[in-house]
């Protein structure tokens, strides 16, 4: 008899108990904080890295595949004589905290030994998205960025694959290669800076870190405007090491890790990078990702490596699951040594949620606890975690040891302010915007609403409410609350919407412009791989699917800002270029809105579109 997953029991890791405690600020706002204080925390990212070098010098620190498909491995030891090395390299140059290393690679063994040896002599590093550099046909992100940073040193791993790239925004900037060198194009050769011999420059270097001392520099998306460079101190970054370590202390127990998260963005590169190397943990660099083609490489990858804890976006939880449902194998060894699930980037769906719960209990007869929290790039990232059994889809869990939440009034929401350690004390070179991003006391403004998940009892938690500044009226006056109604629909297409923009301000009535689940669309057409996003869009039985779902929508709707009157498919791809879509896969509603102005006109055009499903008439 097959084993109900919702009555399976948990696999033995413990958490901590919660316990939030409520306040009044001056201004009248809620303020929540953890009855837990923060222990102490380390001065210097870095210190993490010569503890281990010395107590488990043999452990594997990195790894990444090479040419011929196995591992190449830097143990602790390896990595910080590398480390120092390259540290020394880079005083040499006289590089200083007004001159910055610029990252423009995706991650890889040689992107970590820069990163960390840039740390440990006190210089900040950008490591900027590659999809700024490899996916942009106009370099605009790009030059922003590098004008904004005027590094000392750009790098990049492959020179050819990076070349226009470097055309565009290197000048006289001295350009550091792995391989592969551009034409024409004056570069220097990583191995030299690993030939370095390391002299008392680079202890003196380390010792003059503080906690307010800049180790990075982290572009958000700027969907709405140039990109924000968010600076993160060390003492920033080790609170939250430390924040995170208290809320979930089974991390540190023989942590292994398989990730492909780009180390330019907060959750990648602070919490899932930089947390490992604190742990003593070993982190193998899974150079997939959550695409039909990248997925491959990650699948792979798991037949060989059994993580402890699995991170990833929603979207590669999806791509992962029916891999794992098909291949008893790879089940098998995925949940074999997985303690946690955490999902990071977006809100993860219930029946993702079920379907990787199912999984688990068939691979092991116990439910693996799957996680979230509340962070973002200025909060280093972690400012709520969910850390209980027995959770559900959008949990958000907490504020960790050590961070104030405020629940400030925005209309009838709640936005959440964060303070603490972990905060950032504000952008590179933006002093304008570093003022509009705190409020009078000193609380960072992320935004975000957040509701109870229990009214009257925090320590149950908090769930999203979705993006302020996203929130609009229709023609009417009422207001639609964009996330609420995006995850209800999401969840209505039971598979079919991977994700959804929503439209309608100042319009008549809610439009949908609907990216569809590939996979799901195969399967209700009958059409194979070679199908494209526009035959299996425009396929009718595929616009009967979506006809289904909004009538059902429909029918339990309470009134026109819960109703999606008119959807249309997506049959476009996204852009960087236009700020539509990050390189972790999360879609901007205005920056699509903006852009795809074509599309939006035709969901509320008043001839007939045969593209655009219109909700039937509720009985």
């Amino acid at each position: 008899m097959q084993t109900d997953p919702k009555h399976a029991p948990f696999r033995d890791v413990p958490f901590p108990e919660t316990d939030i405690r409520e306040y009044l600020a001056a201004d009248g706002a809620l303020l929540l904080r953890a009855a837990m204080s923060l222990g102490a925390y380390p001065e210097r990212m870095t210190e993490g890295l010569l503890h281990w070098a010395a107590a488990a010098p043999d452990r594997v620190f990195m790894a990444q595949r090479d040419a011929t498909g196995g591992w190449r491995k830097y143990t602790y030891g390896q990595t910080l004589e590398a480390v120092k090395s390259i540290a020394q390299a880079l005083l040499n140059r006289g590089l200083t905290p007004e001159t910055p290393v610029a990252i423009l690679s995706e991650n890889s063994i040689e992107h970590g030994l820069l990163a960390f040896a840039a740390l440990h002599a006190g210089i900040p590093h950008a490591p900027v998205s590659p999809a700024y550099s490899l996916r942009s046909t106009d370099f605009v992100k790009l030059r922003q960025c590098i004008e904004l940073l005027t590094p000392g040193l750009i790098f990049v791993v492959d020179g050819k694959k990076y070349e226009s790239a470097l055309r565009a925004v290197a000048g006289k900037t001295e350009i550091l290669v792995v391989a592969n060198f551009p034409e024409n194009l004056p570069a220097t050769p990583f191995e030299n800076l690993l030939k370095t011999v390391p002299g008392p420059a680079v202890e003196q270097a380390y010792h003059n870190i503080r906690p307010d001392t800049i180790a990075k520099i982290l572009f958000t998306s700027g969907s709405t405007g140039p990109p924000k460079g968010v600076i993160n101190t060390h003492g920033n970054i080790c609170a939250n090491w430390q924040q995170i370590r208290q809320t979930i202390p089974f991390l540190a127990d023989d942590l292994l890790l398989l990730d492909w998260l780009p180390w330019s963005h907060t959750f990648g590169g602070n919490h899932n990078f930089g947390l490992c190397s604190w742990l003593g943990g070993s982190f193998y660099i899974d150079e997939g990702n959550p695409t039909p083609a990248g997925i491959a490489a990650t699948v792979a990858n798991l037949r060989e490596i059994a993580p402890t804890i699995y991170f990833n976006v929603p979207r590669g939880f999806e791509e992962l699951i029916p891999r794992l449902k098909a291949d008893q194998a790879l089940r098998t060894m995925f949940f074999s040594r997985l303690k946690l699930l955490f999902y990071a980037g977006a809100s993860i769906s219930q029946p993702v949620w079920d379907a990787l719960e199912a999984l688990s209990v068939e691979a092991t007869g116990q439910r693996v606890v799957i996680s979230a929290g509340l962070g973002c790039t200025e909060s280093s990232p972690a400012a709520l975690l969910c850390a209980q059994k027995g959770g559900f889809a959008g949990l958000l869990g907490t504020p960790v040891p050590g961070l104030e939440l405020k629940l400030a009034a925005a209309g009838d929401k709640l936005e959440a302010r964060f303070r603490g350690p972990n905060i950032t004390p504000g952008y590179w070179r933006q002093p304008e915007l570093t003022a509009r991003a705190f409020d009078a006391d000193g609380f960072y403004c992320t935004g975000d609403a957040l509701r109870f998940a229990a009214p009257g009892n925090p320590n149950a938690g908090l769930l999203f409410d979705g993006r302020i500044t996203e929130d609009f009226k229709i023609s009417t006056g009422t207001w639609v609350h964009v996330g609420a109604l995006r995850a209800q629909l999401i969840a209505a297409g039971a598979g079919l919407i991977q994700d959804v923009v929503l439209a309608g301000e100042s319009r008549p009535f809610v439009g949908a412009i609907v990216f569809p689940d590939i996979h799901q669309l195969r399967k209700i057409t009958g059409l194979d791989t070679a199908a494209d996003i526009t035959t299996l869009t425009t396929h009718p039985a595929a616009r009967a699917a979506l006809q289904q779902v909004l009538n059902d929508f429909a029918q339990r709707s309470t009134g026109s800002s819960s109703l999606v009157q008119r959807a249309v498919f997506a049959d476009f791809t996204l852009s960087i270029d236009a700020g539509e879509i990050t390189d972790k896969g999360s879609i901007n509603q205005g920056a699509v809105l903006a852009s795809r102005a074509a599309t939006v006109e035709r969901i509320y055009a008043e001839r007939e579109d045969d593209g655009v499903v219109v909700v039937l008439e509720r009985e």
